[in-house]
């Protein structure tokens, strides 16, 4: 499988490309009614196809076998960071956090946070796009720009973070995670976390730690907590590929 395409309409047997993903079909690789193609729904699934009906602005194809994602993303990861001051900071981390089989992404409205307004569905299609350029068949869920007071609240994971930058000396992240189990790590802002969110957030069963001795982007701070992640339970996620 060298080609992934995504539908989240795939019923009786049968899937629906949108616009988008039949033009990229039909006229940049001009594959025809016959061929074959790989296709995702986003939900750990690959789906091997054949295309059964084309038009100006759609292709559908029937189901011919399905396969469980070979690389699970349990446990999963949860980042809540902070919506960066440019846009495109964000959109790269999103990209990238996708590639490495995040499982959930939230945007997270703190005091310092110097932009509050996203556009979702931009970050959408970037998840989309990084998903099938890395030929996963798990799309991370998305939520909403939310609120810091009302993130650190419904967070249930048993592993819990708060990565910022103390006076005082604190146990790097990679040091701290236990394999095996779901967590989630909050990225605060260009400006950190305020000393009241940090101490809201250890009332939450939050754990300080840090992401090294140097002062780090947002977004470079969130992909070293993915990446950390990852390598905490590296020994858990079996090799896998799909011809």
């Amino acid at each position: 499988m060298n080609q992934l395409f995504f539908s989240p309409d795939i019923r009786n047997g049968l899937a629906k490309l949108d616009e988008e993903e039949s033009r990229h079909l039909l006229t940049v690789l001009r594959r025809q009614v016959g061929d074959r193609i790989w296709l995702t729904d986003g939900m750990g699934i690959f789906y091997e196809t054949e295309i059964v009906e084309t038009g100006k602005k759609h292709a559908q194809v029937r189901v011919i076998a399905q396969h469980p994602d070979p690389v699970p993303v349990h446990p999963g990861l949860h980042l809540a960071i902070a919506p960066t001051k440019n846009a495109d900071r964000l959109e790269w981390l999103c990209e990238k956090a996708t590639e490495l089989g995040i499982r959930e992404i939230t945007p997270l409205l703190c005091q310092r946070s110097e932009r509050t307004h996203l556009r979702t569905d931009r970050l959408q299609k970037i998840l989309v796009s990084a998903m099938k350029q890395s030929l996963r068949a798990h799309l991370p869920v998305l939520h909403e720009p939310t609120r810091f007071s009302t993130f650190i609240q419904k967070v249930n994971s048993p592993q819990r973070f708060i990565p910022w930058c103390a006076d005082d000396p604190l146990p790097h992240l990679s040091q701290s995670m236990q394999p095996n189990q779901d967590a989630t790590i909050l990225i605060g802002p260009e400006g950190d976390f305020s000393p009241e969110e940090v101490a809201t957030a250890l009332q939450n069963g939050f754990k300080q730690v840090s992401l090294g001795p140097t002062r780090l982007r947002t977004e470079t701070a969130g992909l070293l907590a993915v990446v950390a992640f990852n390598l905490a339970n590296a020994s858990s996620i079996p090799p896998g590929k799909l011809d």
